[in-house]
């Protein structure tokens, strides 16, 4: 794998943070290849999904977001690829959730992404992805 692929993977995790932050669900679900799985587990035992295919997974974002009333912001960091091949990667980072509503800004979780990314026809998608988290969202 190249430092162009690399970029481009990096760029569409980080894409499918900033669309689900922006509440853009056409940006998000360009993110995700079209047989994509989506788990979520949190340190207290819940577990949501495995949600199997991008239909799915946009009902889930979709569900999410109608429930919130804050600003929610996804930082995405440390960027570890486990995994690198021409055609897929196994992508470890990190994520930290904060919250603005009544003008104060707090953390709401972090947590840490496991994704595994495929070169489709339409460039890099996330194929799979396991969000482990330290507290619910």
């Amino acid at each position: 794998m190249n430092a162009d692929d690399k970029l481009a993977i990096h760029e569409l995790l980080s894409r499918a943070a900033y669309s689900f932050d922006e509440h853009d669900l056409d940006m998000l679900e360009g993110c995700y290849a079209e047989d994509a799985t989506l788990r979520v587990d949190i340190a207290d035992g819940q577990t949501f999904g495995p949600f199997e295919g991008r239909e799915a997974i946009m009902g889930l974002m979709k569900v999410t977001l109608d429930s919130q009333s804050d600003t929610r912001r996804h930082i995405i960091c440390n960027f570890i690829f486990e995994d690198a091949g021409e055609s897929h990667a196994v992508v470890v980072s990190t994520v930290v959730v904060t919250s603005a509503e009544d003008g104060e800004i707090g953390l709401v979780t972090s947590g840490v992404y496991r994704d595994r990314v495929a070169k489709t026809a339409q460039g890099w998608r996330i194929a799979d992805r396991l969000l482990k988290l330290e507290l619910g969202f």
